[in-house]
């Protein structure tokens, strides 16, 4: 049996089917390290974590070490020890090295983690990136932005889905910005030319330094134009075909990337854009599972369990590349107006013409808040062999559905 320690600071439902395929992968004793008790656990996935030890703080690479070491006592020294959040990815690295755990270390952690440094590391090797800095002042802003003029983006160096990040067009929005969130050298923010063109993920699975398997999305607008416009509706697609000449440049510039970056065996989520000439620029990677449903619609489109995919890769180094068999995409459904959710429109128009292409839906409740985020309040999944259905269905999605906010 191979032990392995699960870190998943808050039992939350998408890290919960993480921990579930984790304890299901045969010859494997599972230990979780978690803020939340045991008792959050689902009762089946419950009786299927041989031990459990609770933290104040998941985050922190003290305390998971300190948990890691009495869970070894309970189910063995850990061969592994894994966690699908973003944030736990350089604790997790600390832990290892101080404990002599295989796996991902500090410095290629941080190459992931940090996004100055990740396109520094990247520039350094002739990738395509935007031109960035760190700015902890404001005449490290004024610098920037003389060099490289509007607009610029403003995110954090250790974000992840585009949150607390900003699109600034011009003097009076950095103004603002400045007043309201201004940058210290104990909290400096990234600052990055903005790209235009087409927006894309690129998923794929080292073992071993060796590119085995990928896939190719695209985002419908881009996450960030969906925030700086609420009435927009967000979709990500995953056409069937993607093995053709036109993702030759970022299968190359991807594989590149991750080499350079230092990744040896894990699931990576890219983002990259296609810039009006054709060339291709990559955004920023995470070396971890992909957020915002697109583990799900992996596993529709090569009708196979991506999250157990991943948990044998991360704890057995075992992956075994599927065929993609479908194309599929979701609809996010975000609300419309001030308040809370009233009522939802054209669900059964939705039902009547697409029920047919839909495989999953997770519908907005009256009486929800808004999210404030780009997935909004609900999606709808649909799948079909033709990558044109699939377009159109999706499409058709968010010009029907309609969920309206308000206060009565």
């Amino acid at each position: 049996m191979t032990a392995v320690v699960f870190v998943a600071p808050f039992l939350m439902d998408a890290t919960l089917r993480f921990v579930a395929a984790a304890a299901d992968l045969p010859g494997i004793r599972l230990g979780l390290v978690s803020q939340d008790p045991a008792d959050r656990l689902p009762p089946a996935l419950r009786a299927r974590v041989e031990a459990h030890h609770r933290v104040d703080d998941g985050l922190d690479a003290q305390q998971i070490a300190d948990a890691t070491r009495a869970l070894a006592g309970r189910i063995g020294p850990p061969a592994r020890l894994v966690g699908a959040l973003e944030q736990l990815q350089v604790p997790l690295a600390e832990v290892r090295e101080a404990l002599g755990i295989p796996g991902m270390d500090i410095a290629t952690a941080m190459n992931f983690r940090d996004k100055a440094r990740m396109k520094t590391v990247l520039q350094a090797h002739g990738l395509p990136c935007a031109r960035h800095a760190t700015a902890g002042t404001v005449d490290d802003v004024e610098r920037f932005l003389d060099a490289v003029g509007f607009p610029v983006v403003v995110k954090p160096l250790a974000g992840a889905g585009a949150r607390a990040t900003y699109r600034l067009d011009d003097l009076d929005a950095t103004r603002a910005w400045l007043r309201a969130q201004p940058p210290s050298p104990q909290d400096p923010v990234l600052l990055e030319e903005f790209i235009t063109g087409e927006e894309h993920s690129f998923d794929s699975v080292f073992v071993d330094g060796r590119p085995v398997w990928h896939s190719v999305s695209r985002y419908t607008p881009a996450p960030l134009e969906v925030l700086r416009n609420p009435w927009m509706q967000w979709v990500v697609m995953l056409p069937r075909e993607i093995d053709g000449p036109e993702y030759d440049d970022i299968r190359a510039v991807a594989a590149a990337s991750l080499r350079a970056l230092g990744l040896r065996t894990g699931l990576t989520h890219m983002e990259w854009f296609r810039r009006p000439d054709g060339s291709v620029a990559v955004s920023e990677v995470a070396a971890r599972p992909p957020g915002a449903q697109i583990t799900t619609l992996l596993s529709y489109a090569h009708d196979t369990d991506f999250y157990s995919a991943w948990a044998g890769l991360m704890a057995l180094d075992r992956f075994t590349p599927p065929e993609r068999r479908y194309a599929v995409g979701a609809a996010y459904l975000r609300g419309q107006g001030r308040g809370r959710v009233r009522a939802i429109h054209g669900l059964d128009e939705l039902a009547r013409d697409l029920g047919h292409l839909v495989i999953e839906a997770k519908l907005p409740e009256v009486g929800q808040s808004p999210t404030g985020t780009y997935e909004g309040e609900g999606y709808v999944i649909v799948r079909d062999p033709d990558t044109a259905v699939v377009e159109q269905a999706l499409q058709r999605i968010v010009s029907t559905v309609h969920v309206e906010l308000g206060d009565g």
